[in-house]
């Protein structure tokens, strides 16, 4: 009997969330191929810059950041600001 040891490969692929919907993409895969799997239109708006990824706290995620298996991601619109020196919970009175 040989004391060789064989390596152990795992899963082929990583199963992450994306808005509530399970995907499984190959390893080294990006946040946004996980949305691009199942929203390709999605993945076009995060790629132009009109939605973003938060993970599933709610925290910014950059589209860029290697998927971890089990990982969750929620796409959102970008909000702008109309003004960038307003304080939250300023109005802005129309003359």
């Amino acid at each position: 009997m040989s004391d060789a040891v064989l390596p152990v490969s795992g899963p082929d692929s990583l199963r992450v969330y994306v808005n509530e919907r399970g995907v499984s993409v190959p390893h080294g895969s990006v946040a946004v191929d996980a949305v691009r799997a199942l929203f390709p239109a999605l993945a076009a708006d995060v790629d132009a810059g009109r939605q973003r990824l938060t993970d599933s706290r709610g925290l910014p995620v950059e589209a860029t950041q290697a998927l971890v298996g089990g990982s969750i991601y929620r796409v959102v619109p970008v909000r702008e600001r109309v003004d960038a020196a307003a304080e939250p919970g300023d109005v802005e009175i129309a003359s």
